[in-house]
């Protein structure tokens, strides 16, 4: 079988930082919780909303496609395949696009003539879905090589949040924590044993479909999401998630220790509970949890973008030695989970 890896990746964040508690105190309504104790986000980026220099969704994009092509060995028109998985999909103030594919305009944007293209849909798993789907194509010998993109201008709901809350516990609560952001990698199938996509699975759970539901506002003509936090954080849902994880390993003949991860990444939504899963995880296979990666503290939840944004800021510190397994946990919409494993040496942010 082919064996495919990250042959590269990018971002780009907005140079606009909005703190919490700058956020809070545009609440029409008093105050009566700590968002930055509760979450662990203190600040978060934001789109530049200047007519002339305006970042929706393609723009954030275009510039982590800028960036990743700019480290790998690819020139766009070499590429077989663009894929994009953005929630957001804004061309222009407030023009959201479905037709044609976002991956067909950012294909032309760059020069990628011969790239086939198309969109994913998977809320906050939206990138890992793009991976996955690439990944079996690179290994069915379809394509040889392929971008995965996501730019998401999604702090229009927080926008929204804070002219529409009106309780403490308000559906809304959840749109406070996203901060915007853009990344991009390139896979191809020339993976070794140093840079390897060892498996890439996600799981369904219907019964979580209303959840979160992002839509047009109810009250007035934003955008808005509308999350039930009580029932989408729970232990049940959680422990289905690592039940899920601890099947796979026992069929496919692996376990938790045989793998040897030396960091996780979890979908970034909250930093206490991130905390509480790794314990949870940590009791069903008793052994000790890698080191988990964030950046909760200065992007918040940046959707679809969340683990490959952590990926890309510590390669950039250079706190991933060549060589490092990381797990990625993906999380969306109370529906989605999974799962996806790779070694790398390759990439650099």
């Amino acid at each position: 079988m082919l064996r495919t890896r990250f042959e590269s990746i990018g971002s780009y964040t907005p140079t606009t930082v909005r703190s919490t508690e700058d956020l809070l105190a545009e609440l029409t309504v008093p105050r009566s919780f700590d968002l930055e104790r509760i979450t662990g986000i203190r600040n978060r980026r934001v789109y530049n909303s200047d007519p002339n220099r305006y970042e929706s969704s393609f723009e954030l994009a275009s510039r982590a496609i800028e960036d990743c092509l700019q480290h790998s060995d690819y020139e766009a028109d070499e590429l077989d395949v663009i894929i994009s998985a953005s929630i957001t999909r804004t061309h222009g103030k407030e023009i959201f696009c479905y037709a044609p594919s976002f991956a067909l305009m950012l294909g032309n944007a760059i020069g990628a003539n011969s790239a086939r293209h198309f969109d994913v849909s998977n809320a906050c798993a939206g990138m890992i879905t793009g991976v996955m789907v690439l990944d079996r194509m690179i290994k069915a010998g379809v394509v040889r090589n392929g971008l995965v993109v996501s730019g998401e201008q999604i702090t229009p709901i927080a926008e929204t949040a804070v002219r529409e809350i009106s309780e403490p516990y308000d559906p809304q609560f959840a749109s406070l924590t996203v901060g915007d952001a853009a990344v991009a990698v390139v896979l191809d199938n020339r993976g070794d044993d140093n840079d390897e996509i060892h498996y890439v699975e996600l799981m369904t759970a219907a019964e979580g479909a209303e959840h979160c539901i992002g839509m047009p506002s109810d009250r007035t003509s934003g955008i808005a999401m509308y999350t039930d936090n009580r029932a989408m954080q729970s232990e049940a849902r959680y422990q289905q998630a690592i039940d899920r994880l601890a099947d796979f390993l026992a069929d496919t003949g692996r376990t938790w220790e045989s793998e040897k991860y030396d960091y996780w990444i979890h979908h970034q939504f909250s930093a206490p509970a991130i905390e509480y899963i790794s314990h949870l995880t940590e009791r069903h296979f008793g052994t000790p949890m890698p080191q988990a990666l964030n950046v909760l503290h200065d992007f918040g939840n940046t959707a679809t973008t969340s683990h490959f944004l952590v990926l890309h800021e510590h390669l950039a510190q250079q706190k991933i030695p060549k060589g490092s397994k990381i797990l990625m946990i993906p999380a969306a919409s109370g529906t989605v989970s999974g799962y996806l494993a790779a070694t790398i040496s390759r990439l650099e942010g």
